[in-house]
């Protein structure tokens, strides 16, 4: 151990320093040699326990430059975006396009699932559009993985009848500014004379 741990250790660095980073290098390999055998799980018991604990999804959800990732696993059926609850989601005009996901679905979709949100970029208007496919997107995508292809197809149905952007992207994006003009396509005003 301590061999290989020299071989590591960057030539730029002081000598007097290499037999304390070897002691601490060997304290810790013995640490977690004695902390995995001392534990009450048997590996494989261990390894099944954190496949059933983690029975998540992540989803992304897009809008111009707007991004929403949510994370959907088992739980109690709780949605929040940014760490507050959806129902506190901000500006209160646009809340129900963000709640249009489980107010198609019905609650009773959304009540075995937690969903953590987060959002960035963008405007206020585009991150609810992102958010709102993320929501629909990470449903679609638990529903696939751990429940059944029937219901999945149920809700992919019901999803894409009402909108079709709750579930793919809308790939426009803002044109930039060319020069000679003062916007992406119109040019400055030109006399003859």
């Amino acid at each position: 151990m301590s061999i290989t741990a020299v071989q590591f250790v960057s030539p730029i660095c002081d000598y007097d320093m290499k037999p304390a980073l070897i002691a601490f290098l060997n304290i810790r390999h013995t640490f977690l040699r004695f902390s995995f055998l001392s534990s009450t799980l048997s590996p494989a018991a261990a390894i099944i326990a954190v496949a059933m604990a983690s029975e998540s999804v992540q989803c992304f959800g897009r809008k111009k430059t707007a991004v929403a990732v949510t994370y959907c696993k088992r739980g109690r059926g709780l949605i929040k975006v940014n760490g507050s609850p959806i129902e506190l989601v901000k500006p209160e005009i646009l809340r129900y396009k963000a709640f249009e996901p489980i107010l198609l679905l019905g609650r009773h979709r959304f009540a075995g699932v937690d969903m953590r949100i987060r959002v960035r970029g963008g405007g206020k208007t585009s991150q609810i559009y992102a958010i709102r496919q993320s929501i629909a997107k990470a449903l679609v995508a638990f529903y696939q993985k751990y429940v059944d292809e029937q219901s999945k197809k149920e809700i992919k149905d019901i999803l894409v009848r009402y909108d079709r952007t709750l579930l793919v992207a809308d790939p426009r994006r803002c044109e930039p500014k060319k020069f000679g003009g003062r916007g992406a396509r119109a040019r400055f005003q030109k006399s003859y004379r």
